[in-house]
């Protein structure tokens, strides 16, 4: 992938060049069709996708097997922490809400990665927590039946 391609992405603004060139050598353009799965709850994690042109619904199930809208997502944000923190299963679903190109990673390798540069891994790490923390607000307004502009950030 482009480096210049992946320093314009939101998500990896500020990393340095060499940071960059080891995201993307394993890294590739992909497109989903509307309402195509993107990521299955309780299936392995081993990618991530930042998205580049569309939408993307994150859901859950619920005990009857309904899906539950958590999150929208749209271009500059991520789909898929979980191939980062163990069990490495993924946490909700994801489908495409209309036709959507992203950029795809391959987690497997860059966990391995970030064992051997732990300066990416840091850069990541903190990358995919404050998506985890989104996310799990997300999950909580949710929960408790209230929007986003009713309630104040934690902290």
């Amino acid at each position: 992938m482009n480096i210049s391609t992946l320093a314009a992405q939101p998500f990896l603004k500020g990393m340095t060049e060499q940071q960059l060139e080891l995201l993307g050598a394993d890294s590739y353009p992909t497109e989903f069709r509307p309402d195509e799965r993107i990521l299955s709850e309780g299936g392995v994690a081993n990618r991530f996708y930042l998205i580049t042109e569309g939408r993307v619904e994150v859901e859950s199930r619920t005990f009857e097997g309904e899906a539950v809208a958590i999150e929208t997502l749209g271009p500059g944000d991520v789909v898929g922490w979980s191939w980062l923190l163990p069990p490495y299963y993924w946490q909700f679903d994801a489908r495409a809400a209309v036709h959507t190109k992203a950029i795809c990673f391959y987690g497997t390798h860059l966990r391995k990665v970030c064992e051997e540069n732990h300066d990416i891994g840091y850069e990541l790490m903190k990358r995919i927590s404050e998506i985890v923390v989104k996310r799990l607000q997300s999950v909580r307004l949710k929960l408790v039946g209230q929007n986003n502009d009713s309630i104040s950030p934690p902290g």
